[in-house]
């Protein structure tokens, strides 16, 4: 097995790779978040408005990766911001409809009780809602994450940094005796990123969540 002699002997370098990779996707995430729960919030309670924000979303996921990055590039330039945008775009979806879903879901009586007694509607918000529908959104947080790691080994083609520097250096030299090893090596090191990245929210989730909603 080749490729674990190439983690073997390569561990600061894989390491460093993994640790840009995590660090660059959960910025595109934190972004996204922000965002998303933004709009979500803004457009729960019209059902019409959620669907087209939703359906916006949705289409911003269907562009193609290579396309996107593209698009990117004149804007922001080429490296690890073009990057950063182009996935924060992407990651959207999920935390919008899940912030949508969570809010909408809510048992109406909760909301009517915070109301009656003397909440406004911005303590409602903070107080009741969110932390109510929070579980569904870090559903999405989590969805959102695991699709951002995968892309954001594309966006080496942009010049960002990452594991997907290595992919492209194998696939790169096919030919050589290493190519494989180097391109499936760093494959493990993003599958092991996205198993530690969801292992973070697990534990997110349980220290931020309380007992009767788990």
């Amino acid at each position: 097995m080749g490729w674990l002699e190439y983690i073997v002997d390569n561990p600061d370098r894989l390491l460093g790779m993994a640790i840009e990779h995590a660090t660059y996707v959960l910025i595109a995430v934190a972004i996204s978040s922000v965002i998303g729960v933004s709009l979500g919030i803004l457009v729960h309670r019209n059902r019409a408005a959620a669907s087209v924000v939703t359906a916006i979303c949705a289409t911003i996921l269907t562009i193609p990766s290579f396309a996107l990055f593209a698009l990117m590039i004149p804007v922001v330039g080429l490296g690890n911001t073009s990057a950063v945008a182009a996935l924060s775009a992407y990651a959207l979806l999920p935390i919008v409809r899940n912030t949508i879903t969570g809010l909408q879901e809510l048992d109406p009586a909760m909301v009517e009780s915070a109301k009656g007694m003397g909440m406004n509607a911005r303590q409602r918000l903070v107080r009741v809602q969110l932390p109510l529908a929070w579980p569904v959104i870090i559903a999405g947080l989590r969805v959102a994450t695991m699709l951002v790691v995968s892309i954001f080994a594309i966006a080496s083609v942009v010049g960002a940094d990452g594991l997907g520097q290595e992919i492209f250096r194998g696939l790169s030299n096919l030919g050589a005796v290493w190519a494989f090893d180097v391109v499936f090596a760093a494959t493990v090191a993003i599958v092991v990123v996205a198993l530690a990245l969801d292992l973070f929210y697990v534990l997110l989730a349980r220290l931020t969540t309380s007992r009767g909603l788990r």
